[in-house]
């Protein structure tokens, strides 16, 4: 069987070739040496040329680093030297989570045998997750010259990076070691001829064309470099304003269906959708049964009862027990839901009869007389499938199991013990800032401190739409600390609902973190709306199980709202909700209903955003549901959540809805109280 192959991605970090890929010939040269000098053991995966820029270069890394497909091995080449525009080190130091100086000083020793000029470059390598960065010079033979170096001894490096074992590994010495990869402690000549250049960039116009991009790196929005410091942060975001309706379908595009599981009939299945059509076990009723408390009689086909005084020949109760079959001139005692003695085929109601005599211990009826001669065949009987029918389906596929609509009965009267539903996704609820304290704090707050309502607001509300929700608490503005917690919550939870950190200020990190160190796209990270502008939307790929070294499941989705309360409420509503639902397998349309309502006083407009105005609703007596303001509106009043059941949905224009207006408002919680 054939061993599996070592992949490698090369980055081609030249402003000239970013703009004309055939100046490249870099790329062609470093996959001719893999395959001519590497033992068969490697693969290139991908080959891209970016510019020198900083953010562009950590953007491309870290994607292979970081993805679903994650590489064993990136060779970067340029902008190792000392030029203005050489960035390569810059931008790869903070990526890596281990430092490799001893490949470092492997490629320098090489070089330095050459030429004195080796001093003149900035090599880096270490590794990120689990892959090996190296970076190289930009000139073709430098570059080549270098991974020759370097090159029989990485896939031993690229092993360990990936979680082999080490003790494996070393287990047969240095001797073997040095065998296996085909090295030796032995000098090259010294007078071996050599040329290269670390600091400089030669592109030559004979190499190999590398695919072209099709956008201009200065039109990719990348978030702030938190490195870079207050003073270069940016002055504007760079992320394009999409409206609400872009933002969702956005969402939508990006959100993943989860597989079915097998869920038992009981209080837990309620809030899931079911994944397949249910049919019924068995009919209902499954025996013929009285409707009503009477007698069981036998009634002639083609005639109607007959009048009359008979005996008690037995009871039937609703209990499951053995009947003795019914004789013509007999009744027997029956109460509601019992089965039919064999024989009966109709049931007189107790009012329709008298007692005549008892026992002689006087503990049962006797003889009963029936005052009826109207009573026909069937009547009062529930005939077996009457109800459900064996193999009738009783829920489809998309529908909702809830508390109050009765699906769980109805499974179990039709002997289901366990449904395919679609799995719920797990919410994770994080708060970040410095200046966030807990509400439980029992001491004054000092200046500057706030109390943290975000995270039990936004914890509630996702219980209340019935999800599994995790309590992450509150992450700090430190890069480190911060993607540390990111990490480590991206482990325990499907959603990750995130509050503050993504405004301009130089300490709202988490769009640079989910993006830089944990390999996030962000999708969107401005909407046009109020409140919620900042309101930023990411998939993170799903880490590596450390015990299989796989990646299993959908990608997780990141939403990182606004810190302000009222912002984070809202946008929670309207766009983390819908995910969820999707998430969840609920057909569409996904989100809060939206039904008209009639405005109970003038609300002047927003002209350039659409927005979002928290109201009460209460019923009229002209029988419509009339809305009305909970107050000042700014995104950061708390008192505007207070009574809020609904969001009128405002146009953005330059005018006043007046009062006695019908206005679109979407729904949140059900009309309690209307």
């Amino acid at each position: 069987m054939e061993k599996t192959k070592l992949k490698a991605a090369l980055l081609i970090i030249s402003d000239t070739a970013s703009q004309d890929p055939t100046a490249d010939k870099t790329g062609q040269i470093l996959s001719d040496t893999f395959a001519n000098d590497g033992a068969n053991q490697w693969s290139i995966y991908e080959t891209k040329i970016v510019p020198d820029h900083l953010l562009t270069i950590q953007r491309e890394v870290s994607r292979w680093c970081d993805g679903e497909e994650s590489v064993n091995l990136v060779l970067t080449t340029g902008g190792t030297g000392f030029a203005v525009k050489d960035n390569t080190p810059e931008a790869i130091n903070p990526l890596i989570h281990r430092h490799a100086p001893g490949l470092v000083h492997g490629m320098l020793a090489a070089s330095l045998e050459v030429t004195p000029f080796a001093m003149m470059s900035r090599p880096v390598a270490g590794v990120r997750n689990e892959t090996l960065i190296v970076t190289l010079p930009g000139s073709p033979k430098g570059a080549k010259e270098n991974l020759l170096a370097i090159l029989k001894l990485l896939p031993h490096a690229c092993s360990q990076a990936a979680g082999q074992d080490s003790r494996a590994i070393h287990a047969g010495g240095v001797g073997k070691l040095e065998e296996d990869a085909g090295v030796s402690t032995k000098r090259k000549d010294p007078n071996q001829q050599h040329q290269h250049h670390h600091h400089g960039h030669f592109h030559g116009h004979d190499g190999h064309a590398m695919p072209k991009a099709h956008t201009r790196p200065e039109d990719r929005p990348v978030p702030n470099d938190p490195r870079a410091g207050p003073s270069n942060r940016y002055r504007k975001s760079p992320y394009p304003i999409l409206s609400v309706n872009e933002a969702l379908k956005t969402i939508f595009d990006n959100t993943p269906i989860f597989r079915s599981i097998t869920v038992p009939v009981n209080a837990s299945l309620t809030g899931h959708i079911l994944a397949e059509d249910v049919k019924a076990r068995e009919a209902v009723p499954a025996f013929r049964a009285s409707i009503v408390d009477g007698y069981a009689v036998i009634v002639s086909p083609d005639g109607p009862s007959i009048k009359g005084v008979f005996p008690v020949a037995s009871v039937a109760h609703a209990a499951p027990k053995e009947v003795p079959e019914l004789q013509r001139g007999q009744i027997a005692r029956i109460t509601t839901g019992a089965p039919l003695p064999p024989g009966a085929n109709a049931v007189v109601m107790v009012e329709d009869t008298t007692l005549k005599s008892m026992t002689d211990d006087d503990k049962e009826e006797k003889a009963v007389e029936i005052l009826s001669d109207a009573v026909r065949a069937d009547e009062n009987v529930r005939e077996v499938g009457s109800d459900i029918k064996a193999g009738e389906v009783v829920l489809r596929e998309g529908d909702e199991v809830t508390a109050v609509g009765g699906e769980i009965g109805l499974l179990a009267s039709v002997g289901k013990a366990e449904v395919m539903a679609y799995k719920k996704p797990v919410i994770g609820v994080l708060s970040t800032g410095d200046e966030i304290v807990s509400h439980e704090g029992k001491g004054p707050l000092r200046l500057g401190e706030v109390r943290d309502c975000n995270r039990p607001t936004l914890m509630a509300a996702a219980r209340g739409w019935g999800y599994e929700v995790v309590d992450l608490g509150i992450a700090r503005d430190n890069p480190r600390s911060l993607e540390e917690h990111l990490r480590h919550a991206l482990q325990a939870v499907d959603v990750m609902i995130t509050s503050g950190g993504v405004s301009m200020g130089e300490l709202d990190l988490l769009k640079p973190t989910l993006e830089r160190s944990l390999g996030g796209t962000i999708h969107f990270g401005r909407v046009a709306m109020k409140p919620g502008k900042p309101t930023t939307f990411v998939t993170v790929p799903h880490t590596k199980d450390p015990s299989t070294g796989s990646r299993s499941g959908p990608h997780k989705l990141v939403f990182s709202l606004p810190g302000n309360p009222a912002s984070a409420l809202v946008t929670a509503n309207l766009f983390v909700l819908p995910a969820l639902q999707k998430m969840s397998g609920k057909p569409g349309p996904w989100g809060l209903p939206k039904m008209k309502v009639v405005l109970g006083e003038q609300i002047r407009c927003d002209k350039e955003r659409s927005e979002y105005h928290r109201v009460g609703l209460r019923a009229g007596e002209d029988g419509r549901v009339w809305a009305f303001t909970t107050g000042g509106q700014r995104s950061s009043r708390v008192g505007s959540l207070k009574g809020a059941q609904g969001l009128l949905c405002l146009p953005a224009k330059d005018a006043v809805i007046g009062k006695g207006e019908m206005v679109d408002a979407l729904v949140m919680d059900g009309l309690s109280g209307v």
